[in-house]
Protein backbone atom coordinates (compact mmCIF):
# COMPACT_ATOMS: atom_id res chain seq x y z
CA UNK A 1 0.00 0.00 0.00
CA UNK A 2 2.59 2.09 1.05
CA UNK A 3 4.46 1.94 -2.72
CA UNK A 4 0.83 2.53 -4.29
CA UNK A 5 0.95 5.89 -2.24
CA UNK A 6 4.72 6.43 -3.18
CA UNK A 7 4.10 6.27 -6.49
CA UNK A 8 0.71 8.09 -6.77
CA UNK A 9 2.45 11.07 -5.32
CA UNK A 10 5.28 10.74 -7.67
CA UNK A 11 3.14 10.49 -10.58
CA UNK A 12 1.09 13.42 -10.17
CA UNK A 13 3.79 15.72 -8.80
CA UNK A 14 5.59 14.94 -11.77
CA UNK A 15 2.44 15.88 -13.79
CA UNK A 16 1.70 18.94 -12.06
CA UNK A 17 4.92 20.27 -11.44
CA UNK A 18 6.50 19.42 -14.50
CA UNK A 19 4.45 18.79 -17.65
CA UNK A 20 1.39 21.39 -16.98
CA UNK A 21 4.38 23.77 -16.32
CA UNK A 22 4.29 26.90 -17.93
CA UNK A 23 4.46 30.78 -17.07
CA UNK A 24 0.55 31.55 -16.62
CA UNK A 25 0.41 28.88 -14.56
CA UNK A 26 3.68 29.46 -12.45
CA UNK A 27 1.71 33.26 -11.81
CA UNK A 28 -1.61 32.14 -11.52
CA UNK A 29 -0.76 29.34 -8.95
CA UNK A 30 1.54 31.54 -7.29
CA UNK A 31 -0.91 33.89 -6.24
CA UNK A 32 -4.26 31.70 -6.24
CA UNK A 33 -2.85 29.69 -3.59
CA UNK A 34 -2.43 32.13 -1.28
CA UNK A 35 -6.20 31.99 -0.46
CA UNK A 36 -6.04 29.00 1.22
CA UNK A 37 -3.28 30.65 3.53
CA UNK A 38 -3.63 31.72 7.11
CA UNK A 39 -3.92 35.80 6.25
CA UNK A 40 -6.69 35.22 3.49
CA UNK A 41 -8.80 32.81 5.28
CA UNK A 42 -8.60 34.74 8.95
CA UNK A 43 -9.91 38.24 7.24
CA UNK A 44 -12.56 36.68 5.32
CA UNK A 45 -13.53 34.72 8.70
CA UNK A 46 -13.18 38.07 10.47
CA UNK A 47 -14.79 40.41 7.75
CA UNK A 48 -17.95 38.03 7.78
CA UNK A 49 -18.16 37.84 11.89
CA UNK A 50 -17.53 41.38 12.56
CA UNK A 51 -19.20 43.24 9.55
CA UNK A 52 -22.20 40.42 8.13
CA UNK A 53 -25.42 40.67 9.92
CA UNK A 54 -27.72 37.27 10.30
CA UNK A 55 -27.13 34.55 8.39
CA UNK A 56 -23.65 35.73 6.70
CA UNK A 57 -21.87 36.12 10.30
CA UNK A 58 -23.38 33.13 11.25
CA UNK A 59 -21.53 31.61 8.46
CA UNK A 60 -19.02 33.48 9.81
CA UNK A 61 -19.14 32.48 13.50
CA UNK A 62 -19.03 28.47 11.88
CA UNK A 63 -16.12 28.72 9.45
CA UNK A 64 -14.22 30.53 12.27
CA UNK A 65 -15.27 27.02 14.60
CA UNK A 66 -14.25 24.70 11.56
CA UNK A 67 -11.05 25.98 11.06
CA UNK A 68 -9.92 26.30 14.59
CA UNK A 69 -11.05 22.23 14.38
CA UNK A 70 -9.01 21.53 10.87
CA UNK A 71 -5.93 23.13 11.84
CA UNK A 72 -5.65 22.49 14.99
CA UNK A 73 -5.73 18.57 13.73
CA UNK A 74 -3.46 19.20 10.61
CA UNK A 75 -0.81 21.21 12.73
CA UNK A 76 -1.19 18.36 15.52
CA UNK A 77 -0.77 15.85 12.16
CA UNK A 78 2.23 17.68 10.98
CA UNK A 79 3.81 17.63 14.14
CA UNK A 80 3.10 14.05 14.69
CA UNK A 81 4.45 12.73 11.73
CA UNK A 82 6.93 15.06 10.62
CA UNK A 83 6.91 14.56 6.84
CA UNK A 84 9.67 16.28 4.70
CA UNK A 85 8.40 18.48 1.95
CA UNK A 86 8.63 17.48 -1.45
CA UNK A 87 11.27 19.82 -2.31
CA UNK A 88 13.52 18.50 0.38
CA UNK A 89 13.21 14.75 -1.34
CA UNK A 90 12.39 15.16 -4.82
CA UNK A 91 15.09 16.24 -7.36
CA UNK A 92 14.42 18.47 -9.98
CA UNK A 93 11.62 20.09 -8.54
CA UNK A 94 10.26 23.48 -9.28
CA UNK A 95 10.36 24.78 -6.24
CA UNK A 96 9.53 29.02 -7.31
CA UNK A 97 11.68 29.70 -4.37
CA UNK A 98 9.26 28.73 -1.56
CA UNK A 99 10.78 27.45 1.47
CA UNK A 100 8.53 26.77 4.57
CA UNK A 101 9.68 25.46 8.18
CA UNK A 102 6.60 23.52 8.80
CA UNK A 103 5.64 19.71 7.92
CA UNK A 104 4.17 18.50 4.58
CA UNK A 105 1.22 16.27 6.07
CA UNK A 106 -1.54 17.11 5.40
CA UNK A 107 -1.48 20.31 3.84
CA UNK A 108 -3.13 22.83 5.96
CA UNK A 109 -4.49 25.16 2.81
CA UNK A 110 -6.48 22.68 1.55
CA UNK A 111 -8.03 21.89 4.64
CA UNK A 112 -8.76 25.40 5.77
CA UNK A 113 -9.76 25.59 2.28
CA UNK A 114 -12.41 22.46 2.26
CA UNK A 115 -13.48 23.57 5.82
CA UNK A 116 -14.38 27.07 4.24
CA UNK A 117 -15.77 25.62 1.28
CA UNK A 118 -17.79 22.94 3.00
CA UNK A 119 -19.24 25.72 5.60
CA UNK A 120 -20.20 27.44 2.98
CA UNK A 121 -21.87 24.57 1.34
CA UNK A 122 -24.06 23.86 4.36
CA UNK A 123 -25.19 27.05 4.29
CA UNK A 124 -25.38 28.41 0.86
CA UNK A 125 -25.54 25.46 -1.38
CA UNK A 126 -26.45 26.89 -4.69
CA UNK A 127 -22.77 27.70 -4.33
CA UNK A 128 -21.44 24.20 -3.70
CA UNK A 129 -19.95 23.86 -6.90
CA UNK A 130 -17.93 26.94 -7.27
CA UNK A 131 -16.88 26.65 -3.32
CA UNK A 132 -15.69 23.50 -3.78
CA UNK A 133 -13.11 24.33 -7.26
CA UNK A 134 -11.98 26.76 -5.46
CA UNK A 135 -10.75 25.09 -2.55
CA UNK A 136 -9.46 22.10 -5.46
CA UNK A 137 -7.59 24.68 -7.11
CA UNK A 138 -6.40 25.75 -3.84
CA UNK A 139 -5.18 22.38 -3.03
CA UNK A 140 -4.11 21.98 -6.61
CA UNK A 141 -1.72 24.70 -6.59
CA UNK A 142 0.30 23.42 -3.40
CA UNK A 143 1.51 19.91 -5.45
CA UNK A 144 2.31 22.31 -8.71
CA UNK A 145 4.21 24.58 -6.64
CA UNK A 146 6.22 21.67 -5.39
CA UNK A 147 5.26 21.89 -1.30
CA UNK A 148 2.89 19.27 -1.18
CA UNK A 149 2.44 15.76 -2.18
CA UNK A 150 -0.80 14.68 -3.98
CA UNK A 151 -1.42 12.57 -0.49
CA UNK A 152 -0.91 15.75 1.53
CA UNK A 153 -3.74 17.31 -0.72
CA UNK A 154 -5.78 14.32 -0.23
CA UNK A 155 -5.49 14.35 3.60
CA UNK A 156 -6.55 17.94 3.94
CA UNK A 157 -9.51 17.48 1.62
CA UNK A 158 -10.60 14.79 4.63
CA UNK A 159 -9.63 16.76 7.17
CA UNK A 160 -11.28 19.98 6.28
CA UNK A 161 -14.75 18.21 5.27
CA UNK A 162 -14.71 16.22 7.97
CA UNK A 163 -14.04 19.54 10.35
CA UNK A 164 -16.94 21.41 8.87
CA UNK A 165 -19.52 18.22 9.05
CA UNK A 166 -18.18 17.81 12.50
CA UNK A 167 -18.76 21.78 13.19
CA UNK A 168 -22.20 21.51 11.35
CA UNK A 169 -23.86 18.31 13.30
CA UNK A 170 -22.41 19.08 17.12
CA UNK A 171 -21.83 23.13 17.26
CA UNK A 172 -24.64 24.91 15.71
CA UNK A 173 -26.57 25.26 19.03
CA UNK A 174 -22.97 26.63 20.53
CA UNK A 175 -22.80 28.62 17.45
CA UNK A 176 -26.50 30.07 17.64
CA UNK A 177 -25.23 31.15 21.53
CA UNK A 178 -22.17 32.94 20.48
CA UNK A 179 -25.02 34.68 18.13
CA UNK A 180 -27.22 35.77 21.05
CA UNK A 181 -24.72 36.90 23.10
CA UNK A 182 -22.92 39.23 19.74
CA UNK A 183 -26.65 40.80 19.09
Amino acid sequence: MKKAFKWFDEKLIDILNHKLNNRFLDKFMFVFTNFGGAIFTTCFTLVLILLGKGKARFMGLQIGITLIISQTITYSIKALLGRERPYNILEDLNTFDIVLKDHSFPSGHTSASFAIATAIAFNIPQISILVFLIALIIGISRIYLGVHYPTDVAAGIIVGIGSAVVSHAFLLDFIEKIMEIMI
